[in-house]
């Protein structure tokens, strides 16, 4: 569809014809489902969308509205993939080689910054005690 650049009316808009039987390659939006319930979620994990539609080809009578991802299982690490997807009857997705993710239940920022320092701490105390130790060796030197 095309739409005129100031007033959104639309200027053109082409139609195809499908016969029965017919399949067609569409792009359907993703809807996830109880993410109040999320145990990720709830444990201050943060739901990170890859895509936000998945394309699917699908018989052109039987085309879903959205197909539907359910958190209530996912905790904070975990990646949702394709493959965990119902997908309607004859719809199967257009990448197939591989088992694609869709979203991930990521920690907060937060969380990553404060064992990031964690871990720089630990290397910053072993670095100085071998500083000490060269400092000892270089003064038994002389």
């Amino acid at each position: 569809m095309q739409l005129h650049p100031v007033r959104d009316t639309i200027l053109h808009a082409d139609f195809l014809r499908l016969g029965k039987g017919a399949k067609i390659a569409v792009e359907v939006p993703v809807r996830f489902l109880n993410e109040e319930t999320c145990p990720g979620l709830k444990t201050g994990g943060v739901l990170n969308v890859v895509r936000y539609t998945v394309e699917l080809n699908c018989p052109a009578e039987n085309i879903p509205e959205d197909i539907e991802l359910d958190l209530i299982e996912a905790s904070m690490g975990d990646s949702l993939h394709i493959s965990e997807v119902t997908l309607p009857d004859g719809c199967e997705p257009v990448i197939s080689d591989r088992d694609f993710t869709i979203a991930t239940i990521a920690a907060p920022a937060a969380i990553r910054s404060d064992a990031a320092e964690d871990e720089e701490g630990a290397e910053d105390a072993e670095g100085e005690e071998g500083e000490e130790t060269e400092e000892t060796e270089e003064g038994g030197e002389e």
